[in-house]
C-alpha cells in the first residue's frame, strides 16, 4: 500500500514562503541527524520526534517536493518505518469521512487518484 503513496500533485517551483519553510525543515532534520549521528532525529531508535514528522514526510512525497539528499533520505526512511507505513495504511482504510471537509478540500481541484477506491 505504501508504494501506492505517490505524488498526487506535482508542485511547481515553491514560492518564497514554502522555500523558506523547506530550508528550515532541512536545517532541523540535519541538526538532529548530525548531532546524534544516527538514522533518526534523536538517536538510534525511532522516537516521538520522528513520529511528529511523519505527516510532513507524507506531504513531501504527496506534493512531489524535493529536499537535499540527506533530508530526502530521512523522509523516505520515515515512510518506510513499519509504524509509519501502518499508520498510512490505516488512514487509507479508514471508512469514516468528514464529508463537508472533504468536499471543501477538493472544491475547484482535480482528484488524480483516490486510494480509498483501491482498498478491498
Amino acid at each position: 500500500m505504501l508504494d501506492e503513496l505517490r505524488p498526487a500533485h506535482r508542485a511547481r517551483r515553491p514560492g518564497e514562503a514554502l522555500a523558506r519553510d523547506l530550508r528550515r525543515l532541512e536545517a532541523l532534520w540535519q541538526e538532529g541527524l548530525t548531532r546524534f549521528g544516527s538514522p533518526w532525529l534523536a538517536g538510534e531508535h525511532f522516537t516521538a520526534v520522528d513520529a511528529f514528522y511523519a505527516p510532513v514526510a507524507v506531504r513531501i512525497r504527496g506534493y512531489g517536493l524535493t529536499l537535499g539528499p540527506t533530508a530526502m533520505a530521512y523522509a523516505e526512511r520515515l515512510l518506510a518505518h513499519p509504524a509509519v507505513a501502518d499508520w498510512i495504511e490505516q488512514g487509507i482504510r479508514e471508512p469514516w469521512r468528514d464529508e463537508p471537509h472533504e468536499a471543501d478540500c477538493i472544491r475547484g481541484r482535480r482528484v488524480l487518484d483516490d486510494l480509498r477506491q483501491q482498498v478491498a
